[in-house]
Order: C-alpha cells, then structure tokens, then sequence
C-alpha cells in the first residue's frame, strides 16, 4: 500500500487539528507537517517532503494562492489541493491557473477529502465536469479579449491531434473517454496529455482547462442546447 505524505496549512488551529484527525485516521494517509501562513510552508515542506499540500486560500501574512504560485514554481513540487469557502471564487481560479490541481470546500465531508487527496496525488485533478463549467463561467466574467489573444497564440503551438485532445480535457473527460471520442488507445491519450503539457509549460490537466476556455475552444465545441421539442 503507497502512503501519501499530507501537509496542512490553515491558519485556523481549530481546523488543522479537524483536518488531522479527519485524514489521519485513514491508513493510507500521513500527516507528516503543518503550517499556519503561506510564508511556512516552503521550509515546511523542504523537511517534510509532502506528496499533497491541502491549502488555506485565506491566510493573514502569505495566502495560499502566493504560496500555491511559489510553490508550483519549484522542480519536484508536491500537488496542491486548495481549501476554500466558496464554489466560484476568483482566488480559486487564480490558484488553479497557478497550477493548484483542484480544490474542496471547507464543509465537504471527511469522506470526499480523502477521496480529493487520493485522487490528487494519483494525478488526477478535482474538478467534476460540473464544477469545471461553474468556474469557467465565473472566469467568462472577468477574462479580457487580451487573455484570449495570448491563449490562443499559445494553443497554436500543439498540432491538430493535440488540439482536440485539449480540447477533450476540457470538457472533463477522462484518459478513456478520451480515448474512446477519439478512437486512440488510452496509452496514446496520455502521451498526447503529456505533449500538450510540455508544449504549452503547464503542469496538469486543470492549467489545460482552464487554457482552452480562454482560447474559445470549449465554446466552439459545444454541442447545441436542445430547444424543448
């Protein structure tokens, strides 16, 4: 059985101490350190060599997105999980484009914590395809013509293969319903995943999201909303 090693960082004692005895029960979950501001948890994590950080957004001194945006910069980061209030705020967005691979709600039960961090560190992003479209329309608020310039300027990097596989990702597909869609082996959809990472200087599959809805490319591929006859 792997263990995943589990940082916390919440300003909150109360919570930590929730979140500790909530994770820590589990027996394939360790918790091997805590932080109470942003501004710990690089040394934090030096010593402890977490797999998963679950990360306050909210923090008095260095907030989680900061810390998210440093710490997703260094080689051999761990995954980040961020802990937030609400559904679609625009702090979350800028955590996951920072390169945070998901997030929970600080009322989300204990079960699906565990299950977040699990997937998390299994390389899989924590975003259900509903939640996906709930940020992108929060996103559609706020990005200007200029972010879309550059998205798509970027997007014209991968060839046409990869563009749809993007696309797919997008949408909230799986490797093998990718794979089905588009009549590829799984194996060859992850070797696309990880060309269109490289290409594009992402670093998970919530960065290529949220890169094709800035570039226009999920409102070009939906599909007609039915008219009710």
């Amino acid at each position: 059985m792997t263990v995943i090693r589990l940082l916390l960082v919440d300003d909150d004692p109360l919570v930590r101490a929730g979140l500790s005895l909530m994770l820590g029960g589990a027996e394939d979950i360790e918790i091997v350190g805590e932080a109470a501001d942003g501004a710990e948890v690089a040394a934090v994590v030096d010593r402890t060599h977490p797999d998963v950080v679950l990360m306050d957004i909210r923090m008095p001194a260095v907030d989680g997105l900061t810390a998210t945006e440093r710490l997703r910069a260094r080689p051999d980061a761990p995954e980040v999980v961020v802990l937030t209030t609400f559904h679609a705020d625009e702090q979350v967005l800028r955590a996951l484009r920072a390169g945070a691979a998901g997030f929970v709600l600080k009322d989300t039960p204990p079960a699906e914590i565990l299950a977040a961090v699990r997937r998390v560190a299994a390389g899989d992003p924590v975003l259900s395809p509903t939640v996906t479209r709930q940020l992108m329309e929060h996103a559609a608020g706020t990005a200007a013509d200029r972010r879309k310039a550059r998205a798509r300027e970027r997007i014209g990097a991968l060839n046409d293969r990869e563009r749809e596989v993007a696309v797919a990702v997008g949408q909230g597909l799986s490797n093998a319903e990718i794979a089905a869609a588009l009549f590829m082996s799984v194996a060859t959809v992850k070797t696309h995943v990880s060309r269109v990472l490289a290409k594009l200087d992402l670093n998970n599959r919530v960065q290529i999201a949220l890169l094709a809805y800035d570039a226009g490319l999920l409102e070009q591929s939906a599909e007609p909303e039915p008219d009710g006859h």
